[in-house]
């Protein structure tokens, strides 16, 4: 159900029904591109039926779904059709179009080309995990969870997320769990890293499918390499990919997992099935993690930096489920 997290706080004293929430996500709900409209933005349901709920409460979890969608155009046909255009104004005038007409020629053309573009279309989901005052957003960038956040914060008054920071800066834990070749339980380390170094030359190194309790990866890092990606996984039930900037990729339910109960014939069930499964696991994941990596970052302090990844202080142990 969630193959990217990207968390934020939701500061405190913010609280909704989730009928207020339908409510207001309702005023901006999702409506394809108009012919001249290069994109778009709004609310779906989540269930993808035409007319279900914009927002699902599984297990006491709300689960929401932004949808885009966005006109193809190539640069490259715009500024042809412009260049036509300017041809044309040169010939029939006998001069050549200025700096601001040039731009008006292109705003033009790309006017003129909008109802032909293709579309493209993207769903984004949405995770509110209400009791822990947490939100999720399943991109795999921040700037395209900056589209969700911006319009979820026009959609419900008073919310104001923002990104989690951890007391440790997760590059510095990356690096220390490496140069001691384990992770803090109950995570361990997988088979996939990448290394990048902090000079002018910003050097790379990538292991896919490769031991890294080796010498060679303690002696990047030792040479100034910090981590940038470090494959993970949690309490051998979820496997995950975790950036420095606190950003969980590639993320995989295991078998022991997904061999549970059936999840039912209808789509319903096997939507309710799913979502309660995937919460029910990454929610206490993302806190072991925040409190591998030194727990929430306090307002006003400053991370634990990473740029001596070999005298970083030690993660914390976790708190056992």
């Amino acid at each position: 159900m969630f193959k990217n997290l990207i968390v934020y706080r939701i500061a405190a004293g913010w609280s909704a029904a989730v009928g207020q929430v339908e409510e207001s996500l309702a005023k901006a709900a999702f409506v394809p591109c108009g012919p001249t409209q290069p994109l778009s933005l709004g609310w779906t349901a989540p269930r993808g039926s035409a007319h279900g709920p914009l927002v699902e409460t599984v297990a006491g979890q709300w689960l929401m779904k932004l949808a885009i969608e966005q006109k193809v155009l190539p640069a490259s046909v715009v500024k042809r059709r412009a260049e036509e255009r300017a041809l044309h104004i040169e010939q029939t005038t006998g001069r050549k179009p200025g700096k601001k007409q040039t731009k008006e020629l292109r705003d033009e053309a790309m006017l003129d080309l909008l109802p032909l573009a293709f579309t493209k279309q993207a769903a984004v989901p949405v995770w509110v995990d209400v009791k822990h005052q947490l939100l999720m957003i399943d991109a795999g960038s921040v700037s395209k969870a900056d589209q969700v956040v911006t319009l979820l914060v026009k959609s419900l008054d008073g919310l104001a997320p923002m990104l989690v920071h951890t007391a440790q800066a997760p590059a510095a834990v990356m690096a220390a769990w490496l140069l001691d070749g384990s992770a803090a339980p109950p995570f361990t380390v997988d088979r996939e890293c990448e290394l990048k170094s902090a000079d002018e030359m910003k050097s790379v190194v990538r292991y896919a499918r490769h031991p890294l309790d080796t010498d060679e990866v303690r002696q990047h890092i030792t040479a100034g390499k910090l981590p940038t990606r470090l494959a993970l996984t949690w309490r051998d039930r979820v496997s995950f990919v975790l950036t420095n900037a606190l950003q969980l990729k590639k993320i995989a339910l295991l078998d022991v997992v997904m061999e549970g109960p059936g999840r039912g014939d209808k789509a319903d069930d096997a939507f309710d099935a799913n979502a309660a499964i995937a919460t029910g696991e990454l929610a206490p994941l993302i806190a072991d993690l925040i409190d591998a990596l030194g727990g929430e970052q306090a307002p006003g302090s400053v991370v634990a930096s990473a740029a001596d990844p070999v005298n970083a202080p030690a993660s914390r142990q976790p708190v056992p489920a």
